[in-house]
């Protein structure tokens, strides 16, 4: 999942029309015995389910389980981590920032926690005034140098510190220079993300020849090719080359079908083609190979993938397999807007 273009646009639009000026005690769970050892076990295994079925989709039994918990998990830095996520699968950013404060403040030392937290703060600035968004924007920044300091390997908060220097203008301290060393750091933990995070430098130099080049190489040394064929079929598609396009969405699926820990893939097959309004049966048959797979994922959560099968299936006349997902997409996320406009 992309994460900062939103935040981008904004901070770049900011700028270029000269609009922005700098900001100056727990009960026992239900159940337990009153020991200590037996709650917090009884708490441990609410949120392991719970994260289990935030990874299914499942968002609505995901936040019954946290708010099964004493007071809610108010107290509980990995339940308000949990939650946090589970608001940002939902599109809820006031909700997912509120709770990775909380998280932030239960446990500062956690890399994981800082990462959630500059995440949802990006995507809130989509909604923010040109000021607000300067604003927000340094705090992400902040949130995503934590949390890579507080843990060097965190090849997913380095990725998404690289992503955010490649993209914000260097008032709220991006800059090319800046992502290409950490494009370094990760050369020795994740290949793979490096060379996509050189992909985006380039891109931003302008130099595409250099940009699918560098995709290419993330494909020869990922050890998950199909997630990084989806990604050079998206950057095929930003260029209208079109049958390169569908060349690495079908290399994408065959890849995914010799491992299934990638079944993503066909999730970001299916967003490319429905992003550039191509081929809606294949969509449909990515999508629906994505939702039949045990590997699903918070980062491509099943109540979205089945709105926008819905969506596709009213595209192509089948009205009733389109009320099936649609009634689907509703069951495990009643609080996801998209699927509330489905039904009216």
């Amino acid at each position: 999942m992309k994460r900062f273009s939103t935040i981008a646009f904004w901070l770049t639009a900011v700028l270029l029309a000269g609009a922005w000026t700098a900001p100056a005690a727990a009960q026992p769970a239900p159940g337990a015995s009153g020991n200590g050892s037996s709650s917090a076990g009884w708490n441990a295994a609410t949120l392991a389910q719970a994260n289990l079925a935030l990874q299914a989709g499942a968002a609505d039994k995901a936040l019954g389980l946290i708010e099964s918990l004493p007071q809610a998990g108010a107290g509980d830095p990995v339940a308000q981590n949990l939650a946090c996520r589970i608001q940002y699968a939902l599109g809820r950013w006031d909700a997912a920032v509120s709770a990775c404060e909380q998280a932030v403040r239960l446990d500062p030392g956690s890399s994981d926690n800082h990462m959630w937290l500059g995440r949802a703060l990006g995507e809130k600035a989509n909604q923010a005034s040109f000021i607000s968004a300067f604003s927000i924007g340094k705090r992400v920044l902040a949130e995503f140098q934590r949390a890579t300091q507080l843990d060097p390997r965190n090849a997913e908060a380095l990725s998404d510190l690289g992503e955010f220097y490649t993209e914000a203008p260097g008032v709220v301290g991006g800059g090319l220079d800046k992502a290409e060393s950490v494009a370094k750091e990760l050369d020795r933990l994740d290949p793979a993300r490096a060379w996509q995070l050189r992909a985006g430098i380039a891109r931003h130099n302008g130099d595409s020849a250099a940009a699918e080049n560098y995709l290419k190489k993330a494909i020869a040394v990922s050890r998950h090719p199909a997630l990084q064929w989806a990604t050079l079929a998206r950057f095929y598609a930003s260029r209208s080359r079109w049958d390169e396009m569908e060349t690495a969405i079908r290399n994408s699926q065959n890849a995914a079908a010799h491992d299934p820990h990638a079944a993503v893939a066909l999730y970001d097959s299916a967003g490319v083609l429905i992003r550039v309004n191509r081929d809606p049966e294949l969509a449909i048959r990515l999508l629906q190979a994505y939702l039949a797979s045990p590997y699903k994922t918070e980062e491509a959560p099943a109540f979205v993938a089945y709105t926008r099968l819905a969506r596709l299936q009213q595209q192509v006349g089948d009205t009733a397999n389109a009320q099936t997902a649609q009634s689907a997409a509703y069951e495990l996320a009643h609080e996801y807007r998209p699927a509330q406009d489905l039904r009216r």
